[in-house]
């Protein structure tokens, strides 16, 4: 896991390289989750990402939703992932909650 400090060095690094970047930071959780509010995440242009939102099919909606929309658009979105969807699909390794993640452009 990134720290906040390691997450905005490398926030400017990719800045300094131009490449478009989304950061992803979970504003509210419900129930069990991986990862508490506050958790960050960097989402490149070419779907590379630096830090964590929680792993799994969460993070991949997160990846998903910056690369669809967020970079193409240059609008912040907030999305809504439902971890208890998997719930006895991976014998127990999902947490159940919910997340709320707010996606912004940089």
């Amino acid at each position: 896991m990134m720290t906040d400090l390691e997450i905005f060095k490398k926030l400017s690094e990719l800045k300094q390289q131009d490449i478009s970047v989304c950061l992803a930071t979970i504003i509210e959780t419900t129930g069990s989750t991986p990862r508490a509010a506050g958790a960050k995440m960097i989402i490149c242009v070419d779907g590379t990402t630096y830090g964590s939102v929680g792993g799994g099919c969460g993070e991949n909606q997160v990846r998903s939703a910056a690369l669809r929309s967020t970079l193409v658009t240059h609008k912040p979105e907030i999305i809504e992932i439902d971890l208890t969807d998997d719930l006895g699909t991976k014998g127990g390794d999902v947490c159940g909650g919910r997340l709320r993640v707010f996606i912004e452009p940089l």
